[in-house]
């Protein structure tokens, strides 16, 4: 089978469809089609663009109509948390609207709450479609997550899913809550691993915020300090501490099959993370292009990505 993995879209009409034609997918009977190759989309197709509803549209068309597959992002999790009461907080939602957090909660989902708010039928339609995309693919060949494949957690969350990897209600509901197994598996599979740096250690990300936690590039598994994994531009991660991480944090990946994600914003030429690991998401969201990688079974090569400004 040949698949197309495409990075995160991010309300990004225009990329999307310039991908999709550079790509060879044409609309037929209303969805984009490849006459032998199908499109595996990585999530986060909402937030931040100008096209919010044609992005959706688009994806959930080409899914339908069996030229495209399509799992789960953090923005997809997250508009679900936001439109569900909290059924141990009248008035409340999983995703507080209220408050300081409401206000950040807001402004990182308001070009999707811009398109749907005003028609209340059309937002719980786009809900409940988010709700039938699964959390990860594993295939013949290759697997898919949208930020971090780790089995453990993904053992850990599987009595809460479908058997499509789909996240049932009350999954949703105990992924909510911060603190529980399932907000952790939940996190990792959609966000990436976050840890703690040693006591007295911290950095300032590009908005001059400290902090004391770090996201990893798990997909190195030939690194084990800090300065090494840390996800970071250089200059930055070059002054955290040379020290080993505690055992258990990196996933163990137990085959060869290669592993594609998105959420990473990453920047410059596309090329793999590793021999077994490759990044799709180049920050469309914002000025970079929609990323592709062709697979057609080949090791893992610079060579196989496609683009779109």
């Amino acid at each position: 089978m040949a698949y197309d993995l495409v990075g995160d879209i991010h309300g990004q009409g225009d990329k999307l469809e310039g991908l999709l034609d550079h790509l060879g997918y044409r609309l037929r009977d209303g969805a984009y089609q490849h006459p032998s190759r199908t499109a595996i989309f990585v999530g986060d197709f909402i937030d931040r663009g100008p096209r919010q509803l044609d992005c959706v549209r688009i994806v959930r068309r080409m899914v339908d109509a069996g030229s495209a597959l399509a799992i789960m992002g953090n923005h997809e999790f997250n508009a679900i948390a936001w439109h569900t009461p909290d059924p141990d907080r009248p008035g409340e939602y999983l995703r507080p609207h209220g408050g300081d957090i409401g206000v950040k909660n807001r402004h990182q989902h308001e070009a999707f709450l811009a398109a749907v708010e005003h028609d209340p039928g059309l937002h719980q339609e786009l809900i409940d479609w988010f709700m039938t995309l699964p959390l990860w693919l594993d295939l013949p060949g290759l697997k898919v997550v949208h930020a971090c494949w780790h089995e453990d957690h993904m053992r850990s969350l599987a009595p809460g899913l479908t058997s499509a990897q789909q996240l049932l209600p009350e999954t949703v509901i105990a992924s909510s809550r911060r603190g529980s197994p399932e907000y952790l598996s939940a996190e990792v599979l959609t966000k990436g691993i976050e840890i703690p740096l040693p006591n007295g250690h911290a950095f300032h990300d590009k908005d001059g915020h400290r902090r004391e936690n770090v996201r990893i590039r798990w997909w190195n598994e030939s690194a084990n300090t800090y300065r090494d994994l840390a996800l970071l531009p250089d200059v930055t991660r070059e002054r955290l501490p040379d020290v080993t991480v505690p055992s258990g944090i990196q996933p163990s990946q137990r085959d060869t099959r290669p592993i594609f994600f998105g959420h990473y914003w990453m920047k410059g030429r596309p090329a793999p993370q590793s021999p077994l690991a490759a990044c799709v998401d180049y920050s469309a969201g914002m000025d970079g292009d929609l990323v592709a990688y062709r697979w057609d079974g080949e090791p893992l090569s610079a060579a196989q990505f496609a683009w779109a400004s």
